[in-house]
């Protein structure tokens, strides 16, 4: 029988985490450097820079863990997390469309196909709690658990991630080390732990990308900064 580690365990692996490891910032600025030089159109670096930066906060989630020796318990079919509200920006929102287009085109129907069939099915409940602010209601995220709506990009049949390699920081940086039924058994479990502190060097990165691009000229599809700056529930920037 498996021994699972405990919510003590996990907590002083965290501080002892935090006490000995230092992000090494250059790794996510030198994604966006790379694509700075490469003599391909802006839509391109823009993409890429986005699908490799969110591999480095995976990557760096992973080197983590062996520092602390702490494995993941979530597994394939594993979806009790798609079940919270995931806010990103305009820009992120952009970047994940953009990257979509690139997918074959079998699957993107699929996608396309799935997300109308969401609405369809969820419209009412997802117009109700994304109406809800994030801002300023502490408990907004607890109220949008409660009603139980999937990702929009969960297909419910397989319990995996229609878009799982450009999925948002929230939906990566998310990871439990304790025993799988915490999350199935609470709506809000204490347990996993969050590594969303992340978000800093990864949107840090596109952000000096998009100075970058804006001096030069051209920011692609991206409205900069304003994109950045506007922040909503991911269903409604698929609306």
């Amino acid at each position: 029988m498996r021994t699972y580690l405990t919510f003590k365990d996990i907590q002083d692996r965290c501080t002892q985490l935090n006490d000995i490891y230092e992000i090494e910032e250059e790794k996510f600025y030198r994604i966006v450097e790379k694509w700075a030089d490469r003599e391909v159109p802006t839509e391109e670096k823009l993409v890429a820079s986005f699908s490799e930066l969110l591999q480095v906060v995976s990557d760096e989630i992973n080197h983590m863990e062996k520092v602390v020796e702490m494995e993941p318990t979530c597994r394939l079919g594993c979806a009790f997390c798609c079940y919270f509200p995931i806010i990103i920006n305009g820009m992120e929102a952009k970047l994940m469309k953009k990257a979509m287009e690139n997918f074959p085109e079998s699957r993107r129907e699929k996608i396309e196909e799935h997300i109308q069939n969401y609405f369809a099915q969820y419209g009412e409940e997802i117009e109700e709690m994304t109406s809800l602010n994030f801002e300023e209601d502490k408990d907004f995220k607890l109220k949008y658990r409660q009603k139980n709506l999937p990702c929009m990009m969960l297909n419910t049949e397989t319990n995996q991630c229609m878009a799982y390699e450009i999925r948002p920081i929230p939906c990566r940086t998310y990871v439990n080390y304790t025993d799988p039924k915490v999350c199935e058994d609470n709506l809000m479990p204490k347990e996993p732990v969050s590594f969303e502190f992340l978000y800093s060097e990864y949107m840090g990165a596109l952000n000096e990308f998009l100075q970058f691009l804006y001096e030069e000229g051209d920011t692609g599809f991206i409205q900069y900064p304003d994109d950045m700056y506007k922040e909503d529930y991911l269903p409604n920037w698929f609306k």
